[in-house]
């Protein structure tokens, strides 16, 4: 069956498995994640009122802050995603970009989700929306529907594939192992 999602094919899956709880989905452009980071996304569902949950990492390099194919997370004070999105956000008005990790904590969100099993049914019944569509990042079309999405920080490094150029070294570090 043709899906539009990673999440759609989860979704499909899921349903033929009711007796999964919460489903965790690894997108196919993380390779890297680690056990661990399975084990701290899964933690996040010992709260019954988690209904989505992700991972965010801190964003360390002015490279990576700016960089549109690593989607940056806001965060609220009960660590849940205000808002995602490929450019900087919140936006540091006066100051350069080169000197914006001195004066704020930004994250990158990681590309492994968990959904209880009868929300993750709901969200993909839901119409693509308009910032979805700005942004190409499917998780805003939740969050515009009033789906909550915990947060987990994580401090291991994953490497996603996005570019061509990730691929090669993706390769070029397989060979070192």
């Amino acid at each position: 069956e043709h899906h539009q999602s990673g999440t759609d094919r989860c979704a499909e899956v899921a349903s033929a498995h009711p007796e999964f709880d919460v489903i965790i989905n690894i997108q196919g452009d993380e390779p890297y994640i680690d056990p661990a980071q399975i084990t701290k996304l899964a933690n996040c569902f010992a709260d019954s009122n988690t209904q989505i949950a992700t991972l965010i990492k801190q964003v360390k390099t002015p490279e990576e802050l700016v960089n549109p194919n690593s989607p940056k997370v806001v965060v609220n004070l009960l660590s849940e995603a205000i808002y995602f999105s490929r450019s900087p956000l919140p936006h540091l008005r006066g100051e350069e970009v080169a000197n914006w990790l001195e004066h704020h904590t930004y994250f990158k969100h990681i590309g492994i989700y968990g959904y209880r099993a009868d929300v993750l049914q709901q969200i993909t019944q839901l119409p693509v929306s308009s910032l979805e569509t700005a942004e190409k990042l499917e998780q805003l079309r939740w969050i515009e529907n009033g789906y909550r999405i915990k947060v987990a920080e994580t401090e291991l490094e994953t490497h996603a594939i996005d570019t061509p150029e990730d691929l090669q070294l993706l390769f070029k570090n397989q060979v070192k192992f």
